[in-house]
């Protein structure tokens, strides 16, 4: 039977059509202009207003001087974009035109020959009309109107009953809660506020006759010995009741072919065709650092009276995931079991790219992987005040093993109970859950970012001025969106757990540390010392970090000689943290000489980051299993700055990115500063056999060391040490697999 089944698919897949469905990307010659204005300007689809303002010498670089402060004006205009374009007779021919923007920048009407088609309000997801009706010979016109977030909401805001905390906005006019759009737009505190619009993700045309695969989906239920039972769904939707042959395929680097057919009645309009696949030794996905990444092609296919109708592809991997978030001996667990083991996960928070997202291209994208997996890292976060990424960020996960904790995007915020809020939400929930979830990076869907937390215990009932009632209502429509709305879709739509906000312990007490997630902000914002990296260590450390500037061929890109100054009015503005630069220079001060001048502070900023980031990063491997996450704040920048980032704008890598890659590998030595004594750690595998070597600048000492797999050992350091620091190396044989340096207080 199975042969036979095979051989189906064979002839399925080698049929042919006369006109298939087909997609195609939507370029066109775009123009755009101010709403009321009267000359139209070349413009770039997918782009955003602020770049092509800058491609036509209407604005200078927003990232140079202090130029974003006189560029804020763009934020409270309307802007148009139009487009001309002719359909061939071939594609007229086709039953049904779709039309379908994957992404608008936000509040967007379309107009294709002046009659409207669509109304966005919502940039976190894809907006589609059919338009084959609106459709004439000869030439076509598209048209959008995107309407500054700042007029739509402006009379909403004033009338709302009560003030509500809105992100890092820091204007009279704050609408960010109000709007579905990446907040950090509105202004972060490592980043500017350029409130962009524009059509940010690329269009395409959709052609298809009767039938149409809106959706397919595989998921792993269990693996058990040497079988995977997968299961999934697919969608269609049918112009009428017709019969169709679907297949289904999964195959593996090899060329083994996995499949089933079916011989399906459809009905008209939505059709839902489950479907189960069992895999004999099946090539199971691991994160980084603890197996392979082996994926699947996931192929679907529909034919008719012998002809291919369509077909749609994707890639998937078998794995299983579980977030084991419980009571225990020690308060409350939080960690992850991929394939029933659990791992220890390592990795850092990923913030948009730029704040004009287009221009981030595929090479920057892959650069950035490529560090990921040099730094030894099997996760990251992708944090809730930006976007949902692209298709080729969760490839790139999914290639290299890199687990994403995906965010929904919502963070630092409470949100407003107003007529549609809570319905585009849900639509914006529904459609990211489905476009990511054969994603087999995909590790956990968290609610928010510090909204709880925040509302819990930074006072913004006071802070605002809230009657108990205002309290209860505001924390009632929080309830409604994150306990109730979102964890029914995630629990209808994908496997993947879910987890309401984070973090879900404070890190106030000390009790604390034993329960659940933990963004630790004691050494920043409670300004306490690097030191207490070591005992304030939480079972799933989300967030912690500490700032330095990029290195000064990224501060020659926005400054000139004349600005290197901390106090200077480019670097003062460039600083968003309201601490930031005198917090910096305290643990520089503290940990070395005086600085001679602007470019060694520079330098000596970045060695103080990667004192903190060390010390708190090795407190997390030596706690584990106390501690079974480090996912340090933050991994990149969206702007040339100063900030937490240890990659920079250009990709530049900062000191503390160096430590961090040493320490997130499997076997690595720690020098404890009180003791000095040398412990090294080993979660690999394999025992470690080979000698450590410290080198203090004038002394070299190497001790032989034997540490077996899943262990730790200490080692004594004999004898003063001379220098005010010291380099420490793991070698077996003669290859170093572990270098860092530990530098000691001044």
């Amino acid at each position: 039977m199975r042969f036979l089944a095979l051989f189906f698919v064979i002839i399925l897949m080698s049929c042919t059509s006369e006109q298939p469905n087909k997609s195609v990307e939507f370029k066109g010659d775009w123009e755009f202009k101010k709403e009321l204005d009267t000359i139209w300007y070349k413009a770039e689809v997918p782009g955003v207003v602020h770049t092509d303002l800058l491609q036509n010498e209407l604005t200078d670089d927003p990232y140079y001087g202090n130029n974003e402060l006189d560029l804020q004006w763009i934020e409270k205009e309307n802007w148009v974009y139009k487009t001309q374009f002719k359909l061939t007779s071939e594609d007229s021919n086709y039953e049904n035109i779709e039309i379908e923007f994957e992404g608008l920048d936000t509040y967007a009407r379309v107009f294709l020959n002046d009659a409207l088609i669509i109304e966005s309000d919502n940039m976190f997801r894809n907006w589609t009309a059919s338009i084959r009706e609106h459709l004439k010979k000869g030439r076509n016109e598209l048209r959008v109107v995107f309407e500054s977030p700042l007029k739509h909401h402006k009379e909403r805001v004033e009338v709302y009953p009560y003030k509500l905390p809105s992100g890092n906005e820091n204007v009279d006019l704050q609408v960010s809660n109000f709007t579905r759009k990446a907040a950090y737009h509105f202004g972060w505190d490592w980043g500017p506020r350029f409130v962009t619009a524009g059509i940010w993700r690329p269009v395409h045309l959709h052609f298809w006759n009767e039938v149409v695969i809106k959706d397919s989906y595989i998921k792993t239920d269990k693996i058990t010995n040497n079988t995977a039972n997968l299961s999934g769904i697919i969608e269609l939707t049918s112009t009428s009741k017709t019969a169709i042959a679907l297949a289904i395929q999964l195959k593996d680097s090899m060329g083994t072919v996995y499949d089933t057919i079916q011989k399906i009645n459809l009905k008209k309009g939505l059709n839902t065709i489950p479907f189960d696949l069992e895999v004999e030794n099946p090539k199971i996905w691991w994160p980084n650092g603890s197996g392979a990444q082996p994926l699947y092609d996931f192929d679907v296919s529909l034919a008719k009276d012998e002809k291919l109708i369509t077909s749609l592809s994707k890639r998937v991997g078998i794995k299983t995931i579980e977030l084991v978030n419980e009571k225990d001996y020690i308060g409350t667990s939080y960690f992850f079991k991929v394939n029933g083991k659990p791992i220890f996960m390592k990795g850092g928070n990923y913030i948009p790219q730029d704040l004009f997202l287009p221009r981030v291209s595929e090479e920057k994208y892959r650069t950035l992987f490529e560090k990921l997996v040099d730094a030894n890292m099997n996760m990251i976060r992708v944090w809730g005040g930006g976007i949902y990424e692209n298709d080729l960020f969760y490839n790139l996960c999914d290639e290299n093993g890199i687990l994403v904790w995906q965010d929904f995007m919502f963070a630092g915020s409470m949100y407003p109970e107003y007529n549609g809020f809570k319905e585009t939400i849900e639509k914006e929930v529904v459609y990211n859950i489905k476009r990511l979830r054969n994603h087999v990076s995909i590790a956990s869907w968290c609610g928010n970012n510090e909204i709880e937390v925040a509302w819990n215990n930074w006072g913004w009932q006071e802070t605002y001025g809230y009657s108990n009632q205002d309290s209860i209502q505001i924390y009632a429509t929080y309830e409604s969106i994150f306990k109730e709305l979102i964890p029914e879709k995630v629990e209808e739509l994908t496997t993947v757990p879910y987890i309401s906000t984070s973090p879900t312990s404070n890190w106030g007490t000390a009790e604390n540390f034993n329960h659940g997630s933990m963004h630790y902000w004691g050494v920043w914002h409670g300004r306490e010392p690097f030191e207490n990296y070591q005992t304030n260590v939480g079972r799933f450390m989300v967030e912690y970090g500490f700032q330095s500037f990029p290195e000064m061929s990224t501060i020659e890109k926005f400054s000139t000689e004349k600005d290197y100054s901390l106090d200077s009015e480019i670097m003062r503005n460039r600083q968003k943290s309201y601490i930031g630069n005198g917090l910096i220079a305290t643990h520089v001060n503290r940990w070395f000489v005086s600085t001679e001048n602007f470019q060694d502070f520079v330098e000596k900023s970045q060695k103080a980051q990667q004192i903190g980031m060390q010390m708190a990063v090795q407190a997390h491997r030596l706690k584990a299993p106390h501690c079974m996450g480090t996912l340090f704040w933050q991994l990149n920048d969206c702007w040339p700055g100063p900030s937490w980032s240890v990659v920079d704008y250009y990709n530049n890598e900062k000191e503390a990115f160096k430590t961090i890659s040493e320490n997130f590998k499997n076997v690595i030595a720690i020098f404890d500063r009180k003791t000095s004594k040398i412990t090294i750690l080993n979660d690999g595998s394999k025992d470690f056999v080979g000698t450590v070597k410290i080198t203090d600048g004038e002394q070299e000492s190497t001790l032989n060391a034997y540490v077996m797999a899943h262990s730790r050992h200490e080692i004594p350091v004999k004898g003063p040490i001379k220098n005010s620091f010291i380099s420490l190396e793991l070698l077996q044989g003669s290859k170093a697999i572990f270098k860092d340096k530990i530098y000691l207080k001044n």
